[in-house]
């Protein structure tokens, strides 16, 4: 954007300048002629969320498979999904990213491992979508090669041969990966969906072309059991052989790690995709935050996919994370308000190699959420009042200093008109 906008009268963390797409002063701020002045009395402003973790697309299967384990999660859903056209990707996507915006997000990881037909058109929506609501996009080309007849769990005809799959991630760089509103990131689905030569040849293929390496690990301990029986070694053990621990390298949920594995991690500086909702929804178990966080890991949150996290948004995931991580310890100060703050902004950017977003601090980027505060005057906090008070929406949400959210409505998208949209396909889907 050009000339000077400045946002006044927040009370935290108070007044803040944006000129160029980034802040330029933090603190007290007197407008100047010519200035465009965003007047937010009483209201908190933190850095956007940074998303690390969602599949846009389970918006299609929201609702179902609500008893089960992940495994029979994914048994149960694979078939659904299987049979989502183009429009139907782009459909969740909208409503998808649509819902991340409004809770604060301005920076979505969306990890996309189910491609119909082969037709990675499905990416061009998603990428659409992006454009049309906002935000920053990290699109994961998710994938898998190894169906039910070759020892995995998806089903033989939602997966993929793998020279295909990395052909169309070639292309899909070539198409959409512009470094600054599109990230494109290499990910392989998970250790029981993915052969050993789609590991390592993806790991080539992003280092090659200076991308980022994405994929599940360490979620369940059905996940562990899989790998103990098909490789004889643990799941951090095998990441480590396929050449997958470093710091272009972040991990969705990371539960089951070991002290030794954990360290392994850290000092590579591996991150982790935390995603405390859906790993209560399907007892998958407690990510150990606090100990990867010690051990060197960049934390980050994750909404994962409403197929197993039905609320979609991300502000939810901050008290969420400091419940689970004081449960997990025993401990009231396990994880402050500042620090569940911290893992949605900053530590969830260094998961993603950001170093300019993130951070209220002058040269940043002004991705920029502003809530409102108008209830919290009486807590003397105002992040802990923004954590633990009830959960909201933001007042406004700017993306490089451009509005994305204006008085709490989004505005590229119909986001209630999308919705609409969305639950009549899901229904057509189901009844097939």
């Amino acid at each position: 954007m050009t000339g000077r906008l400045v946002i006044r009268g927040a009370r935290y963390p108070g007044d803040i300048t944006v000129e160029d797409g980034r802040i330029t002063e933090v603190g007290t701020v007197e407008p100047e002629p010519g200035d465009k002045v965003l007047t937010c009395p009483g209201d908190i402003v933190t850095a956007g969320f940074v998303n690390t973790h969602h599949h846009l697309f389970q918006w299609m299967t929201r609702g179902r498979a609500t008893g089960c384990n992940l495994f029979d999660w994914l048994v149960h859903l694979y078939p659904v999904w299987g049979r989502l056209s183009v429009d139907d990707v782009r459909a969740a996507a909208l409503v998808g990213l649509g819902e991340l915006a409004v809770t604060g997000c301005t920076t979505a990881s969306d990890h996309h491992y189910l491609v119909p037909g082969g037709n990675d058109a499905v990416f061009d929506a998603v990428v659409d979508a992006a454009r049309q609501v906002g935000v920053r996009l990290y699109l994961s080309r998710g994938s898998m090669d190894l169906g039910e007849k070759d020892g995995g769990l998806p089903p033989d005809h939602v997966v993929e041969d793998r020279d295909a799959i990395l052909a169309s991630t070639e292309a899909i760089v070539a198409r959409h990966h512009d470094g600054e509103m599109v990230h494109v990131v290499v990910a392989p689905c998970s250790p029981f969906s993915v052969t050993t030569g789609l590991m390592v040849d993806s790991a080539e293929l992003a280092r090659r072309h200076g991308l980022r390496l994405h994929t599940h690990l360490c979620e369940t301990i059905e996940e562990q059991e899989h790998c103990l029986d098909r490789f004889g070694r643990r799941p951090v053990e095998m990441l480590d052989e396929w050449g997958w621990v470093g710091d272009d390298v972040w991990l969705a949920h990371g539960i089951h790690i070991d002290r030794t594995e954990m360290d392994r991690l850290g000092s590579a500086g591996t991150g982790i995709a935390h995603c405390p909702s859906s790993n209560a929804r399907i007892a998958a178990g407690m990510c150990p935050v606090t100990d990867l966080r010690a051990a060197g890991c960049p934390v980050g949150l994750g909404v994962d996919g409403v197929a197993s996290n039905e609320a979609g948004g991300l502000f939810g995931e901050l008290r969420q994370a400091l419940y689970t991580a004081r449960l997990r310890e025993m401990r009231p100060d396990a994880l402050m308000p500042a620090e569940a703050v911290d893992l949605a902004t900053v530590d969830g950017a260094r998961c993603l190699g950001l170093d300019d977003v993130g951070r209220l601090e002058v040269g940043q980027r002004a991705d920029l959420a502003v809530w409102p505060g108008d209830d919290l005057a009486d807590i003397a906090d105002p992040l802990a009042g923004l954590v633990l008070g009830p959960d909201r929406r933001v007042r406004h949400l700017l993306v490089g200093g451009r509005p994305v959210v204006t008085e709490g409505a989004l505005t590229g998208v119909d986001l209630a008109a999308a919705h609409r949209d969305l639950a009549q396909r899901a229904r057509l889907l189901w009844e097939v």
